[in-house]
């Protein structure tokens, strides 16, 4: 908690941040009753943030589930190894350190200016569902938040040529794994708030690449720009995220366009009024954006 008697308007914020976190539990099935829920702790605001909210829920929660911090020291120079177990003791959580060179892997890998992210993230991934199995976690909990989720759609679209964000919760390739983004409805300035306010130990990371790294500051200025100029931008994409019509995009591998031929008598998804003036005011009356 802030060293100070915490105000009445971070009071708000961290009820905010937490009913949202709930929301996202709540609508996507997050955390059931039994769960062991592993957070991965990179000792950055979104993940001290996660971790903080989850412990509040876990209080007040209808079920019962088991938290475990994880954190993996990739051996960075310079990495103070001292300060997330300091961090976890002085909170009570239980909690796990995996200690693996991954920094000198990806040096060793990538030439310099090139993005590490793909091997880095790759070579993380396995060491996490490793560490997760060990534990016997249910769940691995990850920080990303709602603007990682914009993000990362706009990244691909614009770079990569595809539709895809990130999944509020998703399941490993082998199956054995389920993970889960808590933070999925809140926005990345109301964690930064919390955190400043919580004063939490930040570790910052130096192993980015500056490829990704400048793409997703592209994509992030864009974000921010519209988030300034056009008030209800963000939230209306974040809406849209979860009111997908495969009918009206042109994917044959989730919609069989072949099918569809004069005389039908059942209209197609949103037919041919997807894009009149009435439907649009009516679905932007229906449609309840995330405010923040």
């Amino acid at each position: 908690m802030p060293a100070t008697t915490p105000s009445n308007s971070f009071l708000r914020l961290k009820k905010q941040l937490e009913r949202k976190v709930g929301e996202a539990i709540c609508d996507y099935n997050m955390i059931g009753n039994g769960d062991t829920v592993m957070v991965c702790l990179s000792g950055g605001k979104d993940s001290y943030t996660l971790l903080a909210c989850l412990m509040a829920l876990r209080e007040r929660a209808p079920v019962d589930f088991r938290l475990v911090a994880m954190n993996l020291d990739q051996r960075q120079p310079g990495f103070p190894d001292h300060v997330l177990p300091a961090y976890f003791d002085s909170i009570g959580i239980e909690y796990r350190i995996v200690t693996e060179d991954t920094y000198s892997i990806v040096k060793d890998r990538i030439a310099p200016g090139k993005t590490t992210c793909s091997l880095c993230s790759r070579l993380r991934r396995g060491i996490i569902y490793r560490t997760a199995k060990e534990i016997g976690a249910t769940r691995i909990a990850l920080g990303h938040h709602r603007d990682d989720i914009l993000e990362t759609l706009f990244l691909n679209m614009f770079f990569a040529g595809r539709i895809k964000a990130m999944p509020p919760k998703l399941v490993s390739d082998n199956g054995e794994h389920v993970v889960i983004r808590p933070l999925a409805y809140c926005a990345e300035n109301d964690i930064a708030r919390y955190a400043r306010a919580m004063d939490f130990p930040i570790i910052p990371c130096k192993l980015c690449g500056s490829q990704e790294n400048a793409q997703r500051q592209q994509i992030k200025a864009m974000l921010r720009e519209w988030a300034r100029n056009h008030p209800g931008r963000i939230e209306s994409l974040t809406t849209a995220l979860r009111n997908v019509v495969p009918s009206h995009l042109a994917d044959p591998r989730l919609f069989d366009f072949s099918v569809i031929e004069r005389g039908m008598t059942v209209a197609v998804g949103e037919g041919d009024t997807a894009f009149d003036p009435h439907v649009i005011n009516r679905q932007a009356n229906i449609l309840h954006p995330i405010r923040d």
